[in-house]
């Protein structure tokens, strides 16, 4: 989708042609002398429309308006979350419309959090997934034939343009990068398989200061990943280990290292998960899909940072060779795992993951995954589910997810959390139970994450919605980005961090 920012006022808005024209009215508004000030106020006055977050009210052929179709949304006291929910209220009221084109004006001044979410959530409100779907339409299928043209052209005004020009140009980029994490997440497992997603990974690396690298097989038991390795070996699909790096600053500068969780798609294994709604265990690599979109927002960006993105693709299938309940599996740590559950495979590949960022000598390490459905039970699809070992990294992304209105909240790693993990066959079991299991997950994690500050973001109930809107969110890409933004400069202030230990064969010390 193409968005361009212009400066305008209700009166240029009033006499610019577009097909649709949507315009934001928040409380207090004061009318001017134009045409659209004395529809808003006529409406008003009718009360068929009101300024209240999510009304909506549309005309055709207003008079003294050149646009064909008007869309009246009010964004109350036109904060960010208001002017989300207008937009897409507003956009949806346009639904069925032969509109290809759109203009979106604010009838006052907005600042640059009210641009930035009515961007992302114009850009969110005319996604359409096309990837799996056939250009063809069937004879005699009318509903098919009148099916709408997408939106793929928006112009966005304010009356302070260019004062809001650099919020605009990040809110595009991120738009793109939360475009890239839901196309990947929405595909089905046969067309994004790991080797699939290592392809979508290279592409990135034409970006500007992007560079990618994949592992296959071979290399990656000579890494010693005994505990990937053994999460792939019940699927034909061979595995993918991707290593994708964003060099925005100087090479002395540690940099932040995001590690995607990317089982493209999971049976639970020989723990088979029930049949109904498996079919969304395609969007179980959403955390990987998040470190796709990110790297695309940091090639259009070009932030001053350095960036590192880990990758473990896999899939978890239920064949003669898979994984079985009792195994005891070599992490590249050294750490011995006894597998409980095959169903609780993410931490499996990410553990792992997460002992190779080691050698990156990272400032911060973060790992995205949809790991738990007790984080969904615990905070549903509002926010998602932070656990961190450093307290500044947890403010840091606290703070990125209130600005990116891609909110999370932070949970507990209380030592005590981890005596569910104990078992007298291995160093330690990969499931604790029912009681808490969010958080015995993000414990079986920090085992693997002593040499750094680590933070893990369990999205398992915001990157994709369910139901008639079945699809994914993409996020949380706007959170981790502007969380690197916010990393611009700091990193270059900062001491260098004490070296890590580095792992020749693929075997070190136990945590």
């Amino acid at each position: 989708m193409h968005l361009e920012l212009r400066p305008l006022r209700l009166a240029e808005a009033a006499a610019g042609k577009t097909p649709a024209l949507i315009v934001l009215v928040a409380d207090g508004f004061e009318p001017g002398d134009d045409a659209l000030s004395a529809l808003i106020e006529r409406a008003r006055g009718s009360e068929d429309f009101k300024t209240e977050a999510g009304s909506v009210l549309s005309s055709y052929g207003a008079a003294r308006v050149a646009a064909e179709r008007v869309v009246l949304a009010g964004v109350g006291d036109g904060s960010a979350a208001k002017v989300r929910k207008a937009v897409g209220a507003a956009v949806g009221a346009l639904k069925g419309s032969p509109a290809k084109a759109l203009t979106l004006c604010f009838a006052q001044s907005a600042d640059e959090g009210a641009l930035r979410a009515a961007t992302l959530a114009l850009a969110d409100a005319c996604y359409v997934y096309t990837a799996t779907k056939s250009s063809k339409k069937p004879k005699g299928d009318k509903d098919k034939a009148k099916e709408p043209p997408r939106i793929t052209e928006a112009v966005i005004g304010v009356p302070e343009a260019e004062a809001l020009r650099e919020p605009f140009r990040q809110a595009v980029a991120i738009a793109s990068g939360v475009r890239e994490a839901r196309e990947w997440a929405n595909r089905p497992a046969n067309h994004a398989t790991p080797t699939m997603l290592g392809e979508a990974a290279q592409a990135l690396g034409k970006l500007p200061r992007v560079n990618c690298e994949v592992l296959g097989p071979k290399e990656v038991a000579r890494l010693g990943m005994g505990s990937f390795q053994a999460v792939a070996q019940g699927s034909k699909e061979e595995l993918r280990f991707i290593v994708l790096r964003y060099d925005g600053a100087a090479k002395s500068q540690a940099p932040v290292v995001l590690v995607g969780k990317g089982i493209t798609f999971d049976t639970g294994g020989v723990s088979l998960k029930p049949a109904p709604e498996m079919d969304e265990m395609k969007f179980d690599m959403s955390g990987a899909a998040s470190v796709l979109g990110v790297f695309r927002t940091l090639g259009e960006l070009k932030p001053a940072v350095n960036v590192v993105g880990l990758i473990p693709a896999c899939e978890n299938m239920p064949d003669g060779g898979a994984l079985k309940p009792g195994d005891v599996v070599t992490s590249m740590s050294g750490q011995t795992i006894e597998v409980l559950n095959t169903d609780a495979e993410g931490r499996l590949v990410l553990c792992d993951a997460l002992t190779y960022a080691e050698r990156f000598k990272p400032r911060a390490v973060i790992d995205i995954a949809t790991l738990t459905g007790a984080c969904v039970i615990a905070l549903g699809g509002v926010r998602s589910g932070l656990f961190a070992s450093d307290d500044g990294l947890a403010d840091a992304l606290l703070a990125a997810g209130d600005r990116a209105g891609d909110l999370c909240w932070r949970l507990p790693l209380d030592d005590d959390y981890a005596e569910a993990l104990k078992t007298n066959f291995a160093d330690v079991a990969n499931v604790g139970g029912r009681p808490a299991g969010a958080v015995t997950a993000a414990k079986f994690l920090q085992r693997f994450a002593s040499e750094f500050a680590w933070a893990h973001l369990d999205i398992a109930g915001t990157a994709w919605k369910g139901g008639a809107a079945k699809g994914a969110t993409g996020r949380p890409v706007g959170l981790l980005v502007h969380y690197l933004l916010g990393q611009e400069g700091v990193a270059a202030a900062e001491p260098k961090p004490a070296k890590a230990a580095r792992r020749k064969s693929g075997k070190g010390k136990r945590g």
